[in-house]
């Protein structure tokens, strides 16, 4: 199968024929559909992030499946399914407690002395987030999925795998948003234009929406903004404060920036909560006034919206065809894989909320 191999940091992703093997006991085998490029997957080529080579990158993705192993019962080939990078065990403290996006069990994993999932001329090509979306199918474990109606269309489907997840979940699951409160969202890609979306449907009264890209604040407005700060026009804590009478209620951090992470702390009100949702780089510290925790001001951070996807997404594939979710205008542009280099050379631009790759099979 055709697939986008990682070799290199700072290098170009190449498209090249690999080679899946038969789904074991509890796995189970997707032909890929859709896969949404995310922010995420950047991180690891520009090196921000530590990954093992070679590797197919890819982790938001729709599809159907083709095969399914001897133990699996919870879905059949032909059945339309979402796949999660919050592959669960079922049994470990952190699923029994109900944070089933934090549970790190190696059993959902294949060990080394198995065959490997993805191999080229009999060499590992080691798989991304036990997913690997970026080629024509996927070998997965039967807890990496959520199977979903089939008059949901896969590329919008797609998109509930990551982003929406990620930021409609910090807003209702990790924050807790509540009706009538003030919310900040800092970065207006897809995760943040999700947190906005979903603190619009949570009832907030003023949904803040700061970006430094003219388009992706117009864009938030259609996603539940009521205001919009550009972060070129003057200081973003002190705008958000005026619009706010003193802070908001809750932020959320959307891009992964030490800067950023800071001011989300720093344009709440007493009492608020900061929910940092971008991936700062790996050994970059965030500065925060020890002061201000008198005034019982939080800051936390959130993990793939502290998911329960097989709950999560087919609800929020419903919020879609009710109207409230967002995601058709989410997606910038449909490409081919052949095409994925220059998605992730749109996206360093700012300029794209997502662009999703559709495979033609």
């Amino acid at each position: 199968m055709k697939a986008a191999i990682f070799r290199e940091v700072g290098q170009p992703l190449e498209i090249e024929e690999i080679q899946i093997s038969k789904p074991g006991p509890r796995e189970v085998l997707v032909r890929t559909a859709a896969a949404g490029v995310c922010h995420s997957d950047l991180h690891f080529i520009e090196g921000l992030y530590p990954g093992q080579s070679p590797m197919v990158l890819g982790h938001e993705s729709a599809g159907i499946v083709e095969m399914v192993g001897s133990d699996v019962t919870y879905v059949k080939p032909g059945d339309h399914v979402i796949t999660c990078l919050s592959v669960f065990c079922g049994h470990c403290e952190d699923c029994l407690t109900g944070h089933m996006s934090l549970c790190a069990s190696s059993e959902t994993r294949r060990t080394h002395e198995e065959e490997p999932r993805l191999s080229q001329e009999n060499k590992i090509v080691h798989q991304f987030a036990n997913l690997s979306s970026f080629a024509e199918q996927m070998l997965i474990h039967e807890h990496a999925l959520v199977k979903i109606r089939e008059d949901m269309p896969l590329d919008r489907a797609a998109l509930i795998g990551c982003g929406v997840t990620t930021g409609v979940g910090a807003v209702f699951h990790t924050a807790a948003v509540e009706p009538g409160s003030t919310v900040a969202v800092i970065g207006c890609g897809g995760v943040g234009l999700s947190a906005i979306n979903g603190a619009a449907m949570a009832g907030a009264s003023k949904v803040i929406a700061i970006d430094m890209v003219d388009s992706k604040l117009e864009m938030a407005k259609d996603f539940g903004a009521t205001h919009v700060v550009n972060g070129n026009n003057g200081d973003v804590v002190e705008q958000v404060r005026e619009l706010t009478g003193g802070g908001v209620h809750y932020s959320f951090e959307a891009i992964g920036l030490k800067a950023t992470a800071e001011q989300s702390f720093s344009m709440l009100r007493p009492g608020g909560a900061a929910t940092v949702i971008g991936m700062i780089p790996v050994g970059v510290k965030i500065e925060l006034m020890g002061a201000a925790f008198l005034q019982e001001k939080k800051i936390q951070g959130s993990m793939m919206g502290s998911n329960r996807f097989r709950v999560d997404m087919p609800r929020f594939i419903d919020f879609y065809l009710q109207g409230k979710l967002h995601l058709d205008q989410m997606i910038s542009k449909r490409i081919a894989l052949e095409d994925i280099n220059e998605a992730f050379a749109d996206m360093k631009t700012g300029t794209v909320a997502r662009s999703v790759i559709m495979f033609d099979h």
